[in-house]
């Protein structure tokens, strides 16, 4: 498939979803909730002023940093407009929430201490793009911690690359690729960025910590 259709699977995927996304109806997805206690936990290590989440849906995320720490600003992008749309009723103050491309984000250099990107990363055609973007908008010494899915073994992602994911792409999922350390690796080095930190953390969840160096 072209990296348009994966994206227009995806939007058709999560326009259906964004109205039950958080609620317990919510049914594969409410496995993204395993994520945001590592996420919040990462977070704590360091200061950060500015933080921008890489597909948000509906701002679940969001809400939890909002509540633990109200005098940050935050910013969440989404490429389908109704998990944006239904992230805008919590109208959170301090929160900027947009409808864009995490490949192609349409921020100023320099404008982020944190960028987070959980369960996201795997409905990304152009990944390279993702990393070079993340550096762009990073300030020096800013950290992206990711979060997705992943497995150990490169025989089991070949697999799952090359058989299941077709088969859930027919389904009308939009995606693309899981990734090992090795593939991390490289779109890091691709794009200027350190790989601080890569770990498998329970039933298939990658959690990587990548840095902006300082110059």
């Amino acid at each position: 498939m072209t990296p348009r259709e994966y994206k227009d699977l995806s939007i058709k995927e999560f326009t259906k979803a964004a109205e039950i996304y958080e609620s317990d109806n919510a049914g594969v997805y409410n496995m993204c909730k395993k994520d945001y206690p590592d996420v919040l936990a990462e977070l704590e290590k360091e200061p950060f002023t500015d933080l921008l989440d890489c597909g948000c849906g509906t701002g679940p995320m969001l809400t939890l940093l909002h509540k633990k720490y109200p005098d940050k600003h935050y910013t969440g992008i989404d490429l389908t407009p109704k998990m944006i749309e239904v992230a805008k009723r919590k109208n959170m103050k301090d929160v900027e929430l947009i409808v864009g491309d995490c490949e192609k984000l349409p921020f100023a250099e320099n404008s982020f201490d944190v960028v987070i990107c959980c369960e996201s990363f795997h409905h990304y055609p152009n990944p390279q793009d993702f990393f070079n973007s993340v550096y762009r908008v990073l300030r020096p010494n800013g950290r992206l911690i990711l979060r997705d899915m992943t497995v150990n073994s490169s025989v089991k992602r070949w697999l799952f690359n090359h058989i299941e994911l077709p088969l859930v792409n027919l389904a009308g999922k939009g995606d693309v690729k899981i990734y090992g350390r090795d593939d991390i690796k490289k779109l890091c080095d691709g794009s200027g960025l350190h790989m601080e930190s890569f770990e498998k953390r329970g039933f298939c969840r990658l959690h990587c910590v990548v840095r902006k160096s300082v110059k």
